[in-house]
């Protein structure tokens, strides 16, 4: 009995402890790891959007309307041009004015030597795709809406968090989606929208 008790206090006891303290940690760090898979997979999602956004609204000043494919917007970022003001002199110098030396002039340029230019590894095939998520496409919509009489262009791009979480656990995925629900929230990311003009802002921002 002695020989028992003492195999009990110096193996099963510390081992039972050993795998109750694992499952503890496990358990703690779960979330933990979620949040910070979550925090990383929203960081590439919001920079596509951002993208969607940028090559919008340029698509929009040379064609008056925004698209929802967004084949032409990658379309436009590889073959489109836009127009650009550029001011020679300086409106400050008063006798460069009056002498009519200060003038504006308008040129188009190609849009990829234009945006994008302080993002070297740049893609712009990749703003098609929603990261993480096995080559499923972002949502992108267009539409004319008339607000108080005027017809306003609006755009919405959108990723589902179902789609940009999959793989992650399924539970803290809808808890995560509930919480979003609750505050009457979109449950993912979205920039721009399609029912109210928002000047093109991003959910996260």
């Amino acid at each position: 009995m002695k020989a028992l008790n003492k195999i009990l206090t110096l193996v099963v006891f510390p081992a039972i402890i050993v795998v109750l303290g694992y499952f503890l940690v496990a358990s703690i760090m779960k979330p933990v790891r979620f949040e910070n898979e979550v925090d990383k997979r929203k960081d590439v999602a919001v920079e596509r959007l951002k993208a969607i956004r940028t090559l919008e609204v340029a698509f929009k000043g040379e064609n008056g309307k925004f698209t929802a494919s967004l084949d032409s917007l990658i379309d436009f970022y590889n073959n489109g041009q836009m127009t650009v003001i550029r001011q020679i002199g300086s409106m400050d110098d008063s006798l460069a004015v009056a002498q009519k030396r200060v003038r504006r002039d308008t040129m188009k340029v190609a849009i990829k030597d234009t945006l994008f230019n302080d993002q070297p590894n740049f893609v712009v095939d990749s703003i098609k795709y929603i990261p993480f998520a096995n080559g499923k496409e972002i949502t992108l919509e267009a539409v004319v809406k008339t607000v108080s009489g005027v017809n306003v262009p609006l755009f919405e791009g959108t990723i589902s968090y179902d789609d940009l979480l999959r793989g992650l656990d399924r539970q803290l995925i809808i808890n995560l989606k509930a919480a979003q629900e609750d505050l009457g929230r979109y449950t993912g990311l979205k920039v721009g929208s399609v029912t109210t003009p928002n000047n093109n802002a991003g959910n996260w921002e």
